[in-house]
């Protein structure tokens, strides 16, 4: 039994992640063990919300992980923890496009029977207030709105003018937060600037976010309000037991072999019992996965998948380190800003030629967004690791979304065929936007075919969430693992 909060809004800028991380940090601050989660399939605000609580960053992805994984992946995350932030996505109705209320905060608040606190700009209006929070207490009743948090309150009178105003809602007014440059976080093209990019500045900010929190909210209510949540009935979300049903058939290094059993396109299971696959042989291949500033885009899930799999997954930094970790046998290279770090990229020659060194050997690689333009022959001039035959480089244009994606090749993450959501999120674009074997086809927009396969190369602009299909992790590891093979026997 967990205590949960969801701290939603009516739409986005109101300032939910400046309340969501603040509620974190001071509660964690006051001795609780935090667990912090954010709606969607936002990379950028769990690291502050990791920064707040000292525990990774989950997401709760309804669209990517399917509504039956919404309650294991947040037992998962939040065992162990007196108490859980939900930070929600955009408004509080807003989902995923054209489908009803499927991904949106709300949907999520049911799943997780957890009532939802409104943070509402109040910047521009006083007795207004009143109706927009009836509205939205009253758009879903199953939704259980339990207070309101006013922020960017001007001024005392401002603040008894909406108190007044909310007396007849009777929906409670648990915080009044002032303007507050200090807890200001800035902001580039594709939203917040990443921890990693400003680890110092971003301390402090979690730091004035907390005490705003403290002095504005009301902990203890606020703390009421989380324990009043209703027992949630879910078994915690296992990395180990995820895989067991894929993991039959012949093995290398306790791995299953390409094309044995258990190597198709499932759709992953769902309750599975709380057991670990069978342990990996040693030597367990090293999977080594990019991070550093250029590179902060990543679910805790998927290293937690790789390992239970049976690799040993080793970080490294390609603005910073020369070479990959001794005995890479694959690469795993995600989401961020290397439009940001492009000559800094660059200029680390060393590293770009071990990449594609490894990547012609035949070594998986398998890159998104950020890892694509990564593996391009250049990004916006400048020269990359050559591993496509494709150039990239920064655009006006923001490209958003979720996708419905279908493996059209064989690779090491996916067979073809394989069916797959996933999300777009950049300012970039990448000529030609696909290779001559493609990674996926895309129904929207489109249809069309997108990225890039190439020897154990898989590119592609679409970030997938590997709890929603483990199985690729265990593909992905029993790619490395052959590769490693036999790449010993030839020396």
């Amino acid at each position: 039994m967990v205590a949960r909060i969801v701290i939603a809004a009516p739409a986005s800028g109101s300032g939910k992640t400046t309340v969501a991380t603040g509620l974190m940090a001071a509660f964690a601050a006051g001795g609780l063990a935090v667990s912090p989660h954010k709606v969607g399939p936002d990379y950028i605000d769990p690291g502050y919300h990791a920064l707040a609580t000292g525990r990774p960053g989950r997401n709760l992805d309804a669209y990517m992980c399917g509504t039956e994984l919404i309650a294991p992946l947040f037992a998962h995350g939040a065992r162990g923890c007196d108490l859980a932030v939900v930070e929600g996505v955009m408004g509080l109705f807003d989902g995923a496009a054209g489908q009803g209320e499927l991904a949106s905060t709300a949907q999520v608040a049911k799943v997780l029977r957890a009532p939802v606190v409104l943070v509402v700009d109040a910047s521009s209006q006083s007795r207004s207030v009143a109706a927009l929070v009836h509205g939205f207490a009253a758009w879903d009743p199953a939704v259980r709105l339990g207070g309101v948090i006013l922020n960017k309150v001007a001024t005392d009178r401002h603040e008894a003018l909406l108190r007044e105003a909310l007396e007849e809602s009777g929906v409670p007014v648990l915080g009044v937060l002032r303007r507050a440059p200090a807890v200001a976080t800035p902001s580039r093209h594709l939203g917040l600037v990443p921890v990693a990019e400003r680890h110092a500045e971003a301390l402090d900010a979690v730091a004035a976010q907390a005490e705003q929190v403290r002095l504005g909210c009301d902990l203890e209510g606020l703390l009421a309000l989380a324990r009043s949540a209703p027992e949630l009935r879910a078994d915690a979300w296992d990395p180990g037991a995820a895989l067991r049903p894929h993991a039959g058939g012949a093995v290398v290094s306790g791995l299953p072999r390409s094309g044995s059993a258990g190597a198709g396109a499932g759709a992953g299971a769902w309750g599975c019992p709380p057991e670990a696959p069978p342990a990996a042989a040693d030597p367990r291949p090293a999977v080594a996965v990019a991070g550093g500033a250029a590179f902060t885009f990543s679910y805790a899930e998927h290293a937690e998948l790789l390992r239970a799999a049976g690799a040993d997954v080793v970080p490294f930094d390609p603005l910073r380190d020369e070479e990959l970790p001794e005995g890479t046998s694959g690469i795993v290279i995600g989401g961020g800003f290397p439009e940001v770090y492009a000559p800094e990229l660059s200029a680390n020659s060393r590293l770009r030629k071990a990449v594609a060194g490894l990547a012609e050997a035949g070594a998986p690689v398998a890159a998104e967004c950020a890892g694509l333009l990564y593996l391009a022959r250049s990004l916006d001039g400048k020269p990359m690791c050559g591993v496509l035959d494709a150039d990239a480089r920064m655009s006006e244009r923001l490209t958003l979304g979720y996708r419905e994606a279908v493996a059209v090749t064989d690779s090491a993450l996916a067979a073809a065929g394989t069916r797959m959501r996933g999300h777009e999120f950049h300012r970039t674009v990448i000529e030609p936007g696909a290779g001559p074997q493609a990674a996926w086809g895309l129904r929207q927009p489109g249809p069309r075919v997108e990225g890039f396969v190439r020897q154990g190369v898989h590119a592609s602009y679409v970030h997938t969430h590997w709890a929603a299909a483990p199985e690729t992790a265990l593909r992905f590891v029993r790619h490395c693992a052959e590769w490693a093979e036999r790449a010993e026997r030839s020396g």
